[in-house]
């Protein structure tokens, strides 16, 4: 099968991208402590693999409450900014292109990876089912506590400065992390969102946090370099939606008025299926790029594009194994297999080590 239109030039935002294979965002857990702080092992693993159309980083922090796994990297303090500007100066330096994903748990988090070991919060007093990755190894979920309305518009201004220290880093826009069960989604979804102010209940009411929080990082950055990222069918991190076609759609047709570069949508994650959704109304509801994730192939990915169902197609797993990925793709070329017991914490082993076809890919 040709793979013509996966490696067609295609604009994002006021990008010209070369080709649409883009690297999803891919938690490593191997940022330096204390200080949640990017290391030079993270400049070599993000260096290798600078041929994605778009590199979207891994899902960082905002703020100290935002955090959820140990040693995941955080951008609110002026040695994280330096860490993230050594990797932006790599990745530019082999003409590759990355957005920083701002990330707030919420709920999926643990009161030892909190500030003054307080609990977690959430939009309402629900606790996420399983374990949470601490310093210490894995601990039960805790119950969170319900964010007062009082206290949401400093959630949304930690997305503010955290979107300004993403360009001080030197990224080349950001991506909203409003997926996969984490803080946004949790607003959104009627399984984890039970309140009855102004950010709950109705549709609009549950949208109202993602829309605030869009709208204070599209001032920093303007709309044409910012994309957001959503799951609607997802379930992972306890999650669930009794009418998620409606609410996605409505939540779509709002995000327009920022004029997004690009719309990223987790079609499937993990054992999820899409449980029927029709992802194309949200493709044809949104203004800017769609970009289509879940266990692509390039056949399938080449087959979603010329079907005019996505505009881009990001990678996940695949990019862990293959820091040369789209090069391989582009060959026909055999992809290495990924090791998952190194895909989080650990050392070089499973992060840095995978081969490359040629000295091209390799760090410099």
């Amino acid at each position: 099968m040709n793979l013509n239109t996966l490696f067609s030039e295609q604009k994002l935002g006021d990008l010209n991208l070369p080709h649409r294979i883009v690297m999803a965002p891919l938690t490593r857990a191997r940022s330096s402590q204390p200080g949640d702080i990017p290391n030079d092992m993270n400049v070599t693993y993000y260096q290798q693999r600078s041929s994605a159309a778009l590199i979207i980083s891994e899902a960082t922090q905002i703020s100290p409450q935002g955090k959820g796994y140990a040693f995941t990297p955080g951008i609110y303090s002026n040695d994280q900014i330096q860490g993230w500007k050594k990797i932006t100066d790599k990745v530019h330096a082999r003409h590759g292109r990355i957005f920083m994903q701002l990330w707030h748990v919420g709920r999926v988090s643990h009161s030892s990876l909190q500030p003054g070991n307080f609990p977690p919060v959430a939009p309402s007093a629900i606790a996420v089912e399983g374990q949470a990755f601490t310093d210490d190894g894995m601990k039960d979920f805790e119950t969170p506590r319900a964010l007062d309305s009082e206290e949401i518009p400093s959630i949304v201004e930690q997305y503010r400065q955290a979107a300004i220290n993403a360009k001080h880093a030197g990224f080349d826009g950001v991506e909203i992390h409003s997926a996969n069960g984490y803080l946004l989604d949790q607003f959104l979804k009627d399984g984890s969102n039970r309140r009855d102010d102004n950010y709950g209940g109705s549709i609009e009411n549950r949208v109202r946090l993602v829309i605030e929080v869009t709208q204070a990082v599209t001032e920093v950055w303007g709309g044409n370099r910012v994309g957001i990222r959503i799951s609607p069918t997802g379930n992972f991190n306890s999650m669930s939606e009794s009418n998620p076609q409606a609410l996605f759609k409505h939540l779509v047709e709002q995000l327009n008025k920022f004029n997004l570069a690009y719309l990223h949508v987790v079609e499937r994650f993990g054992d999820d299926s899409d449980k029927g959704f029709d992802f194309n109304v949200l493709r044809q509801s949104f203004n800017g790029a769609y970009m289509a994730n879940g266990s692509y192939t390039a056949e399938s990915a080449e087959q979603s594009l010329n079907s005019d169902l996505s505009d881009f197609v990001a990678f996940g797993v695949p990019f862990i194994a293959n820091p040369d990925l789209p090069e391989r793709l582009k060959q026909g070329a055999d992809l290495n297999q990924a090791d998952s017991t190194t895909f989080y914490g650990g050392d070089a082993k499973g992060y840095i080590d995978y081969p490359c076809l040629n000295e091209q890919f390799s760090p410099a």
